[in-house]
């Protein structure tokens, strides 16, 4: 409640000229210089918050808007900024001395301390529990009985897997609850919880994906006033606080990316002795393992528009789509295609995906223009490293060659690349390649046919008007057409998915492609 009141006077405070300090609770990646960005943890000077989504702040030499909801303010505004712990790292304070003292707090133990984030973790799961009931008896039951207003697939779209979730969360608070020692809450050994349900809360990337769909579907439905009342009378029926259906489907996306800094906290002040520290520690890793999954699938996802676009613009294309098989671009290039049975050479343009391999020519003329030839199966066939020199399969002289053979059949491709450290790369991207795949078939991961489908018109569409993909937050635009920082006009999707360090390098999707020119007819 305090801190709630300290939000309202914060304008007030910056107007009289008072110093204001908000710590970053979650990662906000920015897309232009109008923005902040920041990690969790950081601490940020605000220097603007009359408006209330969006506020104005800095952090050293830097300055620009970032989203209010993704900060909380300091209680105690006098506390200097050195007795303040910039970051949490893994869990461990970058400041000695801070173990005993924070947020204004003064001097305590850690057991009390402890104590503390033991009663957030709790309460905040019941809230949460709270939260979930409301949406699917509040909502969900209300809109089934409406056939004549919804569909299921629209249902489907706006709540997404959100009845899951509420049946994982309702079993994972009555584990934390056996394990929470009501009279002593220091005590009390909870990191086993998070280990326990760490695979079930994977869960939370269909919905975390689907998130954005919801906001476009529901931001459609209330510009019609019938559903608007509909929405409205759905809250007052549940007897529910005055926060419209967008903001209570945004609580789990901000629920998953929570988790890690609330267990980062919590081993903050357990003591290396304490019989729940190993624990804690290995559930900080895994929610933090969960986020970054999470962000893998949701980038993979993104990637497959920009699949379905690159093949709209290849000419004479033949057979299934891309995506029926793939979802990843892995590396692309230039080489020297070798066929039988007269060892006929041929430059060829190869873009290597999850499980294919696509082979396209350049236009003569128009070399931004590549029409489809082939593609080769990548399951099926074994890479082969071909030393300098005569070649015995295809009886001539090769240099920085590498073969793709076929397991079942007599089938050999050879390629040379124009460079040692190129020929290099391409094996290690046929490496790569097959870790993608296992790691695909590990963690389940798979594209759905709706958004297969969904992607391929998007691109068909795109392709015969002529106009480029709009970028997926749509204040970007709007922002890189002023000339003066201006407001964004919309909250972003909660940054659940930066939390872990991510494993692996970024998708070079779009570094491979802006090196062939556009592709355009």
């Amino acid at each position: 409640g305090g801190s709630q009141q300290f939000v309202l006077f914060c304008p007030q405070l910056i107007s009289d000229g008072s110093v204001v300090y908000a710590e970053a609770l979650w990662d906000h990646v920015t897309m232009d210089d109008q923005e902040l960005g920041f990690k969790a943890g950081d601490v940020i000077e605000v220097m603007d918050a009359t408006n209330k989504e969006w506020w104005w702040g800095r952090i050293l030499d830097s300055e620009g808007w970032f989203p209010a909801s993704f900060v909380r303010l300091r209680v105690n505004q006098d506390e200097p900024m050195e007795d303040y712990p910039l970051k949490v790292e893994g869990g461990k304070e970058d400041d000695s001395s801070s173990g005993t003292r924070r947020f204004g707090m003064g001097q305590t133990t850690k057991d009390q301390m402890r104590t503390n984030v033991i009663n957030e973790i709790i309460s905040t799961e019941r809230d949460y529990i709270k939260h979930l009931k409301d949406i699917c008896e509040g909502y969900i039951k209300q809109c089934r009985k409406r056939a004549d207003m919804f569909t299921e697939e629209q249902l489907k779209t706006i709540f997404g897997n959100i009845e899951d979730i509420y049946r994982c969360q309702k079993k994972f608070v009555k584990a934390l609850e056996k394990k929470f020692n009501k009279d002593h809450p220091h005590l009390s050994e909870v990191g086993s919880c998070f280990l326990e349900y760490q695979t079930e809360f994977q869960i939370y990337s269909e919905y975390c994906n689907n998130h954005p769909n919801a906001c476009m579907e529901l931001s459609r439905l209330t510009k019609v006033n019938k559903y608007v009342y509909f929405f409205e009378a759905c809250r007052l029926l549940q007897k529910m606080i005055d926060i419209s259906l967008d903001g209570f489907l945004l609580t789990p996306v901000q629920k998953i990316c929570k988790y890690p800094l609330q267990l980062a906290e919590l081993l903050k002040y357990t003591n290396p002795q304490h019989r729940d520290f190993k624990d804690v520690e290995a559930a900080l890793d895994a929610m933090k393992n969960v986020a970054q999954l999470i962000n893998e699938r949701k980038r993979r996802l993104e990637n497959i528009d920009k699949i379905a676009q690159w093949q709209s613009s290849i000419e004479d294309w033949e057979g299934e789509d891309v995506l029926v098989r793939s979802s990843e671009l892995i590396y692309s290039g230039e080489l020297t295609k070798i066929s039988h049975p007269q060892a006929k050479s041929q430059q060829r343009m190869f873009f290597l995906f999850d499980h294919q391999l696509v082979c396209c020519k350049k236009d003569l003329l128009r070399r931004d223009i590549l029409y489809y030839k082939s593609r080769i199966n990548m399951d099926d066939m074994e890479i082969l490293d071909v030393e300098d020199g005569k070649d015995k399969d295809f009886n001539i002289s090769v240099k920085n060659a590498f073969k793709l053979h076929c397991r079942d059949a007599e089938e050999v491709h050879l390629f040379c690349a124009k460079k040692p450290e190129l020929k290099q790369r391409w094996l290690k991207a046929f490496e790569n390649e097959r870790r993608q795949v296992q790691l695909d078939q590990e963690t389940g991961f798979s594209i759905t046919e709706v958004q297969k489908k969904q992607a391929m018109l998007n691109a068909s569409k795109q392709h015969h008007t002529g106009k480029p993909k709009a970028v997926t937050r749509p204040y970007y635009d709007f922002l890189m057409r002023q000339k003066h920082p201006t407001l964004p006009t919309t909250l972003p999707q909660q940054q659940v998915f930066m939390l872990a360090e991510p494993k692996r390098k970024p998708s070079n999707f779009w570094q491979n492609i802006s090196r062939l020119t556009p592709f355009r007819k």
